[in-house]
């Protein structure tokens, strides 16, 4: 089953004012906890109170202060196991640079393609650094160029969710999935809470991107919304043009400290599909879809339109969308009517290995 957060037995949603902490990030008030105290960053960029004893809940339950021990345990015992030879033991943590490399894939002011061949073509031989860019290398299919889908380099671009991700990458010693990523069953105490006050899942510029060019300007249903951070950055991207419409459903099972919109519809997405002509002429955008109760199989299903995009695990862990297989190995017996566009990686929080897949229905 996917880690998501569960119904919290403590306090409600804090107050919070997304634009205002965008504008706070963008002027360097608010950056990631370089001095390593987690626990001040959270309680700082989301006004809570120092006291704070709030339980956050994903695969297990932590606290804040919990949160911030297992950051200054640093790789003791397993914490920082993410790498492991033939014979299960650990190997050597990847360098600085390394993890500087994987993470300079997807800044919004690299060409992802080019980025993904210096990660290799750099890496020593037999290194962390080299299994990784095989890996990437091996899963990576940018959209083909008839489908006229071109993502430009940013230099403005803000996205407070990839700063800490980069922050948490080298504090982790994470240098990206590689084959072996699959057979990892541990994640760090750290992302319970990264769950609640950002998402499941961080998006990247590039993701973003071709969400917005692959819509064509027709309306995106962010189904499974959560906490609305997808939502959220894919209405701040504007092209100077037409702003996206993007209409956030959620069943609202799942209880979130931090909300990132105001306007999430409440409410079960195959009902929602039912009275509004199963989506036709609109995207449908699963943001993590769960593995329980077949729900990426009814709201695929359910949905009338001809553009599906799927944030998610791209190897076999059954982390997201189903359990015993891969999204692209179900649409390919399931759904052979539908055609993948791109599938491109994701920056993955460590032990994770997630990419964007868009389909198009012939």
């Amino acid at each position: 089953m996917p880690a998501i957060p569960q119904k919290a037995q403590t306090e409600d949603s804090t107050t919070f004012d997304p634009d205002s902490f965008f504008d706070s990030w963008a002027k360097g008030d608010v950056t990631p906890p370089y001095d390593n105290d987690f626990r001040k960053f959270i309680i700082r960029a989301f006004g809570l109170q120092l006291s704070d004893t709030y339980g956050y809940r994903a695969t297990a339950e932590v606290t804040l202060l919990q949160a911030q021990t297992y950051v200054e345990f640093g790789r003791q015992g397993t914490l920082h196991k993410w790498y492991v030879d033939e014979n299960g033991e650990q190997r050597p943590p990847p360098p600085a640079v390394d993890i500087a490399a994987y993470t300079d894939i997807f800044r919004p002011s690299t060409s992802t393609a080019n980025a993904i061949k210096g990660l290799l073509s750099n890496a020593k031989k037999g290194s962390i650094r080299a299994d990784v860019a095989k890996h990437i290398q091996s899963l990576y299919g940018p959209p083909a160029p008839d489908r006229k889908i071109v993502v430009s380099k940013s230099k403005t671009h803000v996205n407070p969710y990839f700063d800490l991700l980069a922050w948490f990458n080298q504090n982790l010693e994470w240098a990206g999935p590689e084959a072996n990523t699959v057979k990892i069953k541990h994640s760090h105490p750290t992302l319970p809470v990264l769950f609640h006050h950002f998402g499941c899942v961080c998006p990247s510029y590039e993701s973003l991107e071709i969400i917005r060019q692959a819509a064509k300007g027709r309306p995106i249903i962010d189904l499974g919304s959560g906490n609305g951070y997808w939502t959220y950055m894919l209405r701040r991207l504007w092209d100077g043009k037409d702003k996206m419409e993007v209409i956030p459903i959620d069943n609202g099972i799942s209880e979130w400290r931090t909300v990132w919109i105001g306007d999430t519809l409440e409410m079960d997405g195959v009902k929602w599909f039912k009275d509004n002509e199963g989506g036709d002429g609109r995207v449908l955008l699963l943001v993590y879809p769960q593995v329980g109760l077949e729900f990426t199989t009814k709201m695929i299903e359910a949905y009338k339109g001809t553009t599906i995009i799927i944030a998610g695990s791209q190897n076999g862990n059954g982390f997201t969308a189903f359990a015993s297989e891969l999204i692209v190995d179900w649409f390919a017996r399931e759904k052979p009517e539908w055609v993948k566009v791109c599938q491109i990686p994701l920056p993955s929080f460590a032990g994770k290995d997630e990419a964007l897949f868009v389909f198009q229905k012939q």
